[in-house]
């Protein structure tokens, strides 16, 4: 069997990590976060999210993360843009990449952002083109791809659905994201199998959470299938609001471990990957989420 040689991971427990904390956290740390992990040698950082301050609080210090980020050339950061105002506001601060985002379950959408999905994606049509002229890249983050928390299953031709129309607004490479964590090995490569039919493999990422523990599975399912993307979270940030005291996103310790043990390039330093995890889970205080990172701490240790 052969799998990619390289991977390319994106660390989004800056973003889709710390916007599920109930504490504050200070901009100073969020812009060490993205320090410590391009350091460790992530080449790709969802920073923070555009939009407004009443829904997402932990977002409110966006423009001032994104300014004080010492960013390097080879690194893309990306922001998250729910609409045109988040959008301009977003572009202010240069990033380069913005994420647009849809449901593959109408009813998630219907609850999540009041309208169907179709409706979704076209207020999203001229965010992707007013990106687009701007020089700026567009990633599509597709949620539910496998399992909704209110349907259940999701088919892999709503997936399909939700990436034709993606494609058609301009969107240049989509997450198959599994955000309640439900989903298991086949499940998963059927979503990508009809994600297929819209964009290739280059330009699809794997975004699986943890909330079953089926994550690194789900991964190594995607690999089989020639992914090379995936998204992660440093320390597991992140909980899945819709699975009570449940993890959300796979930690990129553990997905780095797995990648580096299976012969996979990563271009990541595993040790001050741990590092920057150990960072962030101290100043929110607890221990880091991820199991490679607690089995090392205690080498370490002894």
């Amino acid at each position: 069997m052969t799998f990619p040689s390289l991977v390319r991971i994106i660390d989004v427990g800056p973003r889709d990590g710390l916007q599920n904390e109930k504490q504050p956290v200070p901009a100073a740390i969020k812009i060490e976060l993205v320090h410590r992990l391009q350091a460790a040698g992530l080449k790709e950082i969802e920073v923070t999210s555009f939009v407004s301050p009443k829904w997402v609080p932990q977002m409110a210090d966006n423009a001032e993360v994104m300014a004080g980020i010492r960013r390097q050339a080879d690194v893309l950061y990306s922001v998250l843009t729910p609409n045109m105002q988040g959008f301009q506001a977003a572009l202010a601060t240069h990033p380069n990449e913005i994420v647009v985002f849809g449901a593959a379950s109408e009813a998630f959408s219907q609850k999540n952002i009041n309208c169907s999905i179709a409706e979704s994606i076209e207020r999203f049509a001229p965010v992707v083109q007013a990106a687009l002229a701007a020089g700026v890249a567009v990633r599509g983050a597709m949620s539910c791809t496998v399992a909704c928390p209110y349907e259940g299953d999701v088919s892999p031709a709503q997936v399909g659905y939700l990436a034709g129309l993606m494609k058609q607004i301009g969107v240049q490479r989509v997450d198959v994201a599994d955000t309640i964590g439900a989903g298991t090995p086949i499940k998963v490569q059927k979503a990508i199998e009809a994600t297929l039919q819209h964009y290739d493999v280059a330009h699809i990422c794997g975004h699986f959470h943890d909330t079953y523990g089926q994550a690194l599975a789900n991964t190594m399912a995607a690999l089989q299938m020639g992914v090379w993307n995936y998204q992660s979270s440093v320390a597991g940030l992140g909980g899945c609001p819709y699975a009570k005291g449940a993890t959300g996103n796979v930690s990129t310790e553990d997905l780095v471990y797995m990648l580096h043990g299976m012969g996979i390039a990563t271009g990541i330093d595993l040790d001050k990957l741990i590092d920057a995890g150990v960072f962030i889970s101290e100043a929110l205080g607890r221990k880091p989420n991820s199991r490679v990172a607690t089995a090392l701490l205690n080498k370490r240790q002894g």
